[in-house]
């Protein structure tokens, strides 16, 4: 886990959840190609267990933020044992690489100065302006698309064969950058509303709004707007396992679950890969899916909100994670 990150806001949106992710400058949570910059005399750990498998964190909650080299790159990760992952076990020895993506360093509006520069005196543990640098895991130390139901042509709701539930449908992009399949998603400005994120993004990446002309672009914005007005809940608030997150920044998450009952808006919107998707379709929501970071969870977690098929085994049909 390595890496100088400094770290924002993230958001990551979709039919079925709508993940605004904070990240801070920490022990681990957010990171490279979209995320911040590298600096050479701060490092960033946890008063809380979010980096401790050892202390109430899942087994499987670092893996993906473990893969090597880092995302877009050559740059090997160093590596960490599974007993190491805990903050709260000394490694004398330890030594990551630091690297910060080449995207961070060419200076784009989301992303923090360098560490170094004299005119950047970032707060932590807090408010920092329009930023938000408060963890949902509790305080740091610092040391040097909306879901659907499947219908059949009638519009009668698809029940599963096997569980007998009904099944829900989400937005999924292939993403450019690593070919995996995942939840819309992009950064969230400084000082800017979620709903304004969600709207732009999934428009971005699952409606190609970036090549629409005027007129087509407020006929988006008008459906858009509609979209992120439906009925929602708050499913998911905290860390996620994503390639990207370092030791000193990670990437933490607010999933929101927009749910559009009959599917009348989005059967008016025709979907179109855009920005950074490579593909966007319709998915069958269900335990086999494969999906970027922590995509899964979040989708398993909206099929258990909405009582919806999610695995063939009715034993452990939408019961836990």
């Amino acid at each position: 886990m390595a890496g100088r990150i400094l770290g924002k806001t993230l958001a990551t949106v979709s039919l079925s959840v709508a993940l605004a992710s904070v990240t801070v400058k920490s022990a681990g949570f957010l990171s490279v190609p979209e995320c911040r910059n590298s600096f050479s005399s701060c490092e960033f750990h946890l008063s809380s267990n979010i980096m401790s498998a050892s202390n109430g964190a899942k087994e499987n909650s670092h893996n993906k933020a473990r893969t090597s080299p880092y995302p877009g790159s050559k740059v090997q990760r160093s590596q960490v044992p599974n007993e190491k992952v805990g903050w709260l076990v000394e490694w004398q020895d330890y030594n990551p690489v630091e690297y910060t993506a080449l995207s961070v360093l060419a200076g784009p509006r989301w992303a923090d100065p360098q560490i170094s520069e004299s005119t950047f005196s970032p707060k932590f543990n807090e408010k920092d302006g329009h930023v938000e640098r408060k963890s949902q895991n509790g305080l740091y130390e610092i040391e040097n698309g909306r879901p659907r139901w499947k219908r059949d042509k009638s519009g009668n709701k698809i029940t599963h064969p096997i569980s007998g539930k009904n099944i829900l449908q989400f937005v999924a992009i292939k993403r450019k950058d690593c070919g995996e399949w995942a939840i819309p998603g992009g950064m969230v400005d400084p000082g800017e509303k979620i709903s304004a994120t969600l709207k732009r993004e999934f428009g971005e990446e699952a409606l190609n709004s970036l090549q629409k002309s005027s007129a087509e672009k407020r006929k988006l914005e008008e459906q858009l707007h509609k979209l992120f007005s439906q009925e929602h809940l708050v499913i998911y608030k905290g860390y996620v396992d994503d390639p990207r997150n370092t030791d000193n920044a990670w990437m933490e998450t607010e999933a929101v679950n927009y749910h559009d009952e009959t599917g009348e808006i989005m059967d008016n919107l025709t979907l179109e890969a855009g920005d950074d998707a490579g593909k966007v379709k319709w998915v069958d929501i269900n335990d086999k899916l494969k999906l970027y970071a922590s995509h899964s969870q979040f989708i398993k977690l909206v099929a258990e909100k909405r009582d919806a098929h999610w695995s063939e085994d009715s034993e452990t049909d939408c019961r836990g994670l």
